[in-house]
């Protein structure tokens, strides 16, 4: 089975397929529904997953000049009222404050394919510093090392030095100009601040090109299982797989999707590319 032509890579779907090649396949090439659940008790999670929608949707808001306290009127949860709160009272210090883009989705060119991400937030002084904020709701904070290696924090930080000319004045980003800050909504006073270097560039992209020669290339009918079966507990086509694992919990299912794994539709003209 050949990828698309028009197939987009995205952080989400290239963790699937690091996760599980099958996983990968199931879901984004054959887009096969399965009925079981990704975490018992179903409405937790769901109930948890909304919450972390509402409050993306109340920043976005916020950050396009919405007022604090016509939002806090639209809040009655006291998840997101806590939230809120601390967004509020500790936001990521130090910002650049030149130019804000909230939900920006920028693309580049990788391998055959399209390399494409959904920024929470850039905040940009052109020539010096780029920014990236992405929000977190999940009730635990991960370890800085588990942070620098997952594959958002690889990808956003290799895609602004790629696609972020057009929010530097028209000149190319260094990845020293780049910094990740990951701020967690229970822990508005420990974000975590990951700086770019170039070497560190370099790595993500021969890895970045690598994985998806790998994808490309592959021709099998039925691609491998992950051998590691903890990872079904997360994946609703364990059952498919006949793999007998029992299902995550909400708390579980909800740190790992709190990195976001889904397809991206975009429209094509509001996606800042880099030619070749």
């Amino acid at each position: 089975m050949s990828i698309p032509p028009n197939f987009q890579f995205t952080q989400g779907n290239l963790q699937d397929y690091v996760d599980c090649p099958r996983r990968f396949q199931l879901r984004h090439l054959l887009q096969r529904a399965w009925p079981a659940p990704q975490a018992e008790p179903l409405a937790e999670m769901e109930r948890r997953m909304e919450l972390g929608q509402a409050f993306h949707r109340l920043i976005h808001q916020h950050t396009i000049g919405i007022s604090e306290e016509v939002l806090a009127r639209t809040i009655s949860a006291p998840e997101l009222t806590r939230w809120w709160h601390n967004y509020l009272t500790a936001p990521p210090p130090n910002l650049p404050t030149t130019l804000r883009h909230a939900e920006i989705v920028l693309a580049t060119p990788l391998s055959d394919h399209r390399l494409v991400a959904k920024y929470d937030l850039l905040a940009v002084e052109p020539g010096q510093r780029l920014v990236i904020v992405d929000w977190k709701t999940s009730r635990h904070r991960p370890a800085p090392s588990a942070l620098e290696n997952r594959l958002q924090t690889r990808i956003y930080r290799y895609l602004l030095v790629k696609a972020g000319v057009p929010l530097n004045q028209g000149q190319p980003v260094s990845p020293e100009q780049v910094e990740m800050i990951y701020w967690f909504a229970d822990y508005p006073r420990q974000p975590a601040h990951l700086p770019y270097s170039t070497g560190q560039f370099t790595v993500d992209e021969d890895f970045l090109l690598n994985l998806i020669t790998e994808i490309e290339g592959r021709d099998e009918a039925v691609w491998p299982l992950t051998p590691d079966e903890s990872r079904c507990r997360f994946c609703p086509y364990r059952s498919l797989c006949e793999r007998n694992v029992s299902a995550a919990t909400p708390s579980e299912v909800e740190d790992e999707l709190n990195w976001p794994a889904f397809d991206l539709d975009l429209d094509l003209e509001q996606i800042a590319e880099i030619a070749f």
